[in-house]
């Protein structure tokens, strides 16, 4: 028998050059490159952060500042977006919520998705009363109506706490994620190197985080991407009822709130704002699109 026989494997004859088959995740970068969405959404989403981030810094006044001369006028070169009742400048306010709502949409989207996938992961992978107790935990949160705890709590958080608004928000945002993991798991702990890793005695949870978890990591970007999205939406509505980032801290909801009082005659004080949450949240959008398609081969996305 000759040696490239055996087992069916294939063994490359000397002289011959070597075909090295592209890793799955540079597979998955490929497509997402091809992808006009994709590139679309990095492009504008890593505009809006150098703008968020980089913009007060050349700007010529603070979120802070007040100009006593200048009460609701229009864009000009002393003030870029126009200013506010108050005198404050709309570029600067504008940013700095842009900067509050994309460190807020990020946060909630890491710890959601975390959550999820551990606690969708311990139940599938333990079942038993350890799946029933996350089980409940989980539909009682799926049954409570979020925005009006978070509304009721929100006098409690106290003025500039916007992490305790993040850890609120994540607590609501993980029990639907957590229950497509579960259901995977139990698939993934029937593959043969979880078995494996079983009978050679590797405790449960260095499976989950080595084995199981890392099976889905495809599931788990696109989930934390999608969050970032329905983070920063809930944050606005919130804000823009009053229950999120209060004063002094600023938000583009409580921006867009103060704005649509006077959108009718003074439109700077309310579309700056309104259209910068338009692109923040496309942006996400086009990249959870696009990973959705790079991760998934069936997907007929990418030929459209």
């Amino acid at each position: 028998m000759k040696p490239d026989a055996v087992a069916g494997v294939r063994v490359t004859p000397p002289g011959e050059p070597v075909v090295r088959v592209p890793a799955r995740w540079r597979i998955v970068l490929g497509r997402f490159a091809g992808s006009w969405g994709g590139r679309a959404g990095v492009v504008l989403l890593g505009g809006l952060f150098v703008l968020a981030f980089a913009g007060p810094v050349v700007g010529p006044w603070s979120y802070e500042d007040r100009d006593f001369l200048a009460f609701l006028q229009g864009p000009s070169w002393a003030h870029w977006f126009g200013t506010t009742q108050t005198g404050g400048d709309v570029f600067a306010l504008t940013l700095r919520g842009m900067q509050k709502s994309l460190l807020i949409g990020l946060l909630v989207a890491v710890v959601s998705t975390g959550v999820a996938a551990v606690v969708g992961a311990f139940a599938g992978y333990y079942l038993g009363w350890t799946d029933r107790v996350l089980g409940w935990v989980t539909d009682l949160l799926l049954v409570l109506p979020a925005f009006l705890v978070i509304a009721v709590l929100s006098p409690a958080i106290g003025h500039g706490a916007w992490l305790v608004l993040v850890m609120l928000l994540a607590a609501f945002m993980w029990m639907v994620t957590s229950k497509v993991v579960r259901g995977m798991t139990i698939s993934i702990k029937e593959r043969e190197y979880v078995l494996a890793a079983r009978f050679m005695g590797v405790p449960g949870y260095r499976i989950i985080f080595r084995h199981v978890l890392p099976n889905m990591a495809s599931l788990l970007i696109v989930d934390a991407t999608i969050n970032v999205s329905a983070a920063i939406l809930t944050e606005t509505s919130l804000s823009y009822f009053g229950f999120g980032v209060r004063p002094p801290d600023v938000s583009l909801g409580g921006l867009i709130a103060d704005g649509a009082r006077t959108a009718l005659y003074a439109p700077w004080t309310f579309w700056f704002a309104a259209g910068l949450l338009v692109l923040l949240v496309l942006a996400v959008n086009l990249i959870g699109d696009a990973l959705r398609d790079a991760f998934d081969p069936t997907s007929d996305g990418r030929r459209r």
